[in-house]
């Protein structure tokens, strides 16, 4: 502990950056995945005392002060795989799917626009689907990048309440998430889709080879 630790920090930031949290990735021949995920949940809690102002130089010059602090901890003392750049983006091979759930968007455009930046920006594809007043996003991608995503998605202010004032999603709900099967449809893009009728929602499902998921898990939000 004695010597300096190289560390490769990535910063994803989002359209709505600083009034939200940065996506993180640590990278570091030096530690453990463990560890890489330790110094990543102590540097997006750091963030979250610096929301609405610049922050990535204060989260670089605060994670060179207290990188060994944070190893010492009982913590930080699990597993032995290393967190190397390749490790890092492997951490689940293969193509994963998330199906969401949102309750509401009341200022619509902005809201649509911040959805097709983050999915652009990490990779994913899907669809941003509106039937009525169910509103469903279902996503496509690397895992890691999933989770980047839900991250920005709870914690960016892209929503308005009742009186007008910006706020963070609150009302979000993971519905189902599953690794892509052979059966699956990949999705080559993010499109947002409203549908007239719930026949042609279900149509969608079934076209992407979702028609169980939907059955199961779309039908009740409507009944």
């Amino acid at each position: 502990m004695d010597a300096d630790i190289p560390l490769r920090l990535v910063f994803h930031l989002p359209v709505n950056y600083p009034s939200c949290l940065p996506g993180i990735v640590v990278n570091s021949e030096h530690l453990t995945r463990a560890e890489c995920e330790i110094v990543k949940e102590k540097l997006l809690e750091q963030a979250e005392t610096l929301l609405s102002e610049p922050m990535v130089h204060e989260l670089v010059l605060w994670i060179q002060q207290n990188l060994r602090h944070i190893l010492r901890r009982p913590e930080a003392g699990g597993g032995s795989e290393k967190c190397t750049s390749a490790a890092s983006t492997t951490v689940d091979d293969g193509l994963w799917m998330t199906l969401l759930h949102l309750d509401h968007m009341r200022a619509k455009t902005k809201y649509v626009k911040s959805v097709e930046k983050w999915a652009s920006d990490l990779r994913l594809t899907g669809r941003l689907m509106f039937m009525g007043k169910v509103i469903l996003i279902l996503l496509q991608g690397d895992r890691n990048n999933i989770k980047e995503y839900l991250i920005l998605q709870k914690t960016c202010k892209v929503d308005v309440d009742s009186s007008g004032k910006k706020c963070k999603e609150k009302m979000i709900s993971v519905l189902f998430e599953t690794k892509v099967q052979t059966e699956h449809k990949r999705f080559l893009a993010f499109e947002v889709k409203e549908y007239s009728s719930l026949d042609e929602l279900q149509k969608e499902f079934e076209t992407a080879g979702l028609k169980k998921l939907f059955s199961e898990f779309v039908l009740r939000l409507i009944k």
